[in-house]
């Protein structure tokens, strides 16, 4: 059975771990601290940071620069693991760009950083929580795209989205991260703007 560690408690954070629990995997939570605030559901584990990370695929659901410190932590656990990124780097002070290298993107900046043997996959940033938890985009299934390097740690995120219900889309090599940051970008700018609704959001049509 798959097992899934997901460091980060917030919305994003609870919404992957619906997604997780639908497809029948092992769900570890680990919170910044024993008194983070986030929604205890019976049948997921909780953990704090510095507890090991007992999922084969990690997800890092905090900002973009919190990585840094995870990576202080948890750099030996995470060379034997698939790392996924959902991160959208938005300088929410002006709402009016990037934060990500204009050449890169968080995923492949995280990618330099982590050491030999760790898989990076960017999964998960173009789409809101709401569709996330429901596992639909208005009358159809939530569409996850995906990026990576690796096939195998491609296919082990994909199988994960798929037994959740949802449908996956491999987009390409890690370097379509930058693509995908702006495609999460523009999403949640047009729900910020009320053109469209956080319930919502970009669908992929079959």
């Amino acid at each position: 059975m798959t097992s899934i560690s997901i460091i980060g408690s917030g919305k994003m954070s609870g919404a992957i771990a619906e997604v997780a629990t639908r497809a029948g995997a092992h769900v570890q939570i680990v919170k910044r601290s024993a008194t983070s605030m986030s929604a205890a559901r019976p049948g997921l584990d909780y953990s704090v940071m510095g507890d090991e990370l007992t999922g084969d695929l990690v997800v890092l659901a905090v900002p973009y620069s919190a990585y840094t410190g995870i990576l202080e932590q948890y750099r030996d656990q995470l060379a034997r693991k698939v790392i996924i990124d959902i991160s959208n780097p938005i300088d929410f002070s002006t709402y009016d760009e990037l934060r990500s290298p204009a050449d890169s993107s968080t995923a492949a900046e995280l990618a330099k950083m982590l050491p030999e043997g760790a898989a990076v996959v960017k999964a998960f940033n173009v789409n809101l929580g709401d569709t996330l938890t429901s596992g639909t985009n208005g009358t159809t299934p939530t569409t996850v795209l995906y990026a990576g390097d690796y096939a195998d740690a491609k296919m082990r995120v994909a199988a994960l989205i798929e037994a959740s219900g949802m449908r996956a889309v491999d987009v390409g090599p890690l370097t379509r991260a930058r693509e995908l940051e702006a495609m999460g970008f523009l999403q949640i700018i047009m729900a910020a703007l009320g053109k469209t609704r956080y319930e919502s959001g970009f669908a992929l049509l079959p």
